[in-house]
């Protein structure tokens, strides 16, 4: 069930509707949410429906035990059992095909990576007392397998969905009008950018970029970076309003990264929960913090592990390493000159922002290539400098200055055109919707392709 479909909203109207009748019971709202988790993921396959309880069970009482047991050697061993599980969850959903069973993926047609970072939250927090557990079975299934964030995250803290799914729920008009934003920008950023930046351009060079110039190769580039923002962004989107109409506030994960003066900084601001949860789970976990050399070579495996996470590959190793030793080199550089002080000179801050973009750019055609070959082909096409504009329309250069003025929007402007529309009447917020709507019927035309993450 794409999150961009028709059944998909059907499905959180319905799980909407039901879940505010039951508000007033906590036990029968959480067993409401509970449900509507299994039958999301019922829809990729009835053998889902045993398998995350029984997963999410075995975390549950790890969980007890660790709340209530304090010798060193018993907890590591429940933390070993709650690793076992979830890191087994990942290994086979996810890169069983790749290493060790060719075919696997019919068995796993969804991914459970969020799921298995989502929930070693719990346990792993649990075991440094750096969270409180649950009593309540029913709050912790509702929280580790909370359906908007199960195919592409945001990774949330289990401790903070379980904190508000244990609270009275409110939900004021104010509160819906922002799920709706939320929803309709996602949608927006989807069909009418990413979707046309894939379909119209970067799909095309990606596959065959002999049949292109370097220009119009690395315009492709470019387009990609935007696309790769966009669809992820609006996917957040979608999952924060829909997270939002049940009451509950799930995490930013995207703060205008393109302008990030540095790669350290580029890390704090894409995929937020995505790089918190690197850094709190892993690079913290590596031995040798209080060494003078350690911690680079750490930031070097921290991001080396992210990128096999993506996939076991060449592609995906080199694109890791090449950010491990960004972060290691800006990390030498911030203790040897200092960080950036405020206010940065315009000439200096403009200057620091295209270095890093640039650089993000290109550890993307590594990422987005299929193959090795695939990525020096891309490199060689640039490299050429053949220049010409045959396959870039009016069309194009219209989304593309359109993704661009997006990426530039400050968070004031933002949250001043959110709580506008946010403060307006439902009939309004049901027009601007139902104008979404036709507008991507016009102007997208082709239907939706699945979410970029989601495949992760």
């Amino acid at each position: 069930m794409q999150t961009t479909s028709a059944a998909y909203f059907a499905f959180v109207a319905a799980v909407f509707f039901v879940y505010w009748v039951s508000a007033r019971s906590r036990w029968l709202r959480l067993a409401v949410l509970v449900s509507a988790n299994l039958l999301f993921c019922a829809r990729f396959g009835v053998f889902y429906v045993l398998l995350i309880p029984v997963a999410a069970s075995i975390d549950f009482f790890v969980g007890l035990g660790l709340m209530r047991w304090r010798g060193t050697f018993t907890r590591r061993m429940l933390l070993g059992v709650s690793l076992i599980v979830n890191l087994s969850l990942l290994i086979g959903s996810k890169h069983m095909s790749a290493v060790l069973v060719p075919g696997w993926d019919w068995i796993f047609p969804l991914g459970l990576s969020f799921y298995t970072f989502q929930a070693l939250t719990y346990t792993i927090d649990l075991y440094r007392r750096d969270g409180e557990g649950t009593e309540s079975i029913l709050a912790h299934m509702a929280s580790v397998s909370f359906f908007p964030t199960l195919l592409a995250g945001p990774i949330t803290n289990v401790h903070d969905l379980v904190k508000q799914f244990e609270r009275d729920p409110k939900l004021v008009p104010s509160d819906g009008g922002r799920a709706f934003f939320l929803i309709g920008l996602g949608l927006l950023k989807k069909f009418l950018i990413a979707d046309y930046l894939a379909d119209n351009l970067v799909n095309r060079v990606f596959d065959t970029p002999d049949l292109y110039s370097g220009f119009e190769v690395l315009v492709a580039v470019f387009a990609y970076s935007l696309q790769l923002y966009y669809d992820f962004s609006g996917y957040t989107d979608i999952a924060r309003g829909a997270g939002q109409l049940l009451g509950v506030k799930l995490p930013i994960n995207f703060d205008r990264p393109y302008l990030s003066l540095d790669i350290a900084e580029f890390w704090r601001r894409w995929h937020i929960s995505f790089s918190n949860w690197l850094r709190d789970y892993i690079f913290y976990s590596l031995p040798g913090r209080r060494s003078q050399v350690v911690p680079y070579i750490n930031l070097v495996i921290t991001m080396l592990l992210g990128g096999l996470w993506h996939g076991v590959s060449w592609n995906f190793a080199i694109w890791g390493l090449l950010h491990g030793s960004a972060l290691a080199f800006v990390r030498g550089w911030q203790t040897w000159r200092g960080r950036w002080k405020e206010p940065v000179a315009w000439h200096k801050q403009t200057a620091a922002v295209a270095t890093t973009y640039a650089f993000v750019c290109f550890t993307w055609i590594f990422f987005r290539a299929g193959t090795l070959d695939q990525a020096r082909n891309i490199l060689a096409r640039i490299a050429s400098l053949s220049f010409s504009t045959a396959n870039l329309t009016p069309g194009m250069g219209g989304v593309l200055l359109v993704a661009v003025a997006g990426c530039l929007v400050t968070k004031k402007m933002y949250t001043a055109v959110m709580e506008s529309f946010s403060a307006r009447p439902v009939v309004v917020h049901a027009v601007v919707l139902a104008l979404i709507a036709i507008a991507i019927e016009s102007l997208g035309g082709r239907g939706s392709a699945p979410f970029v993450y989601s495949r992760f």
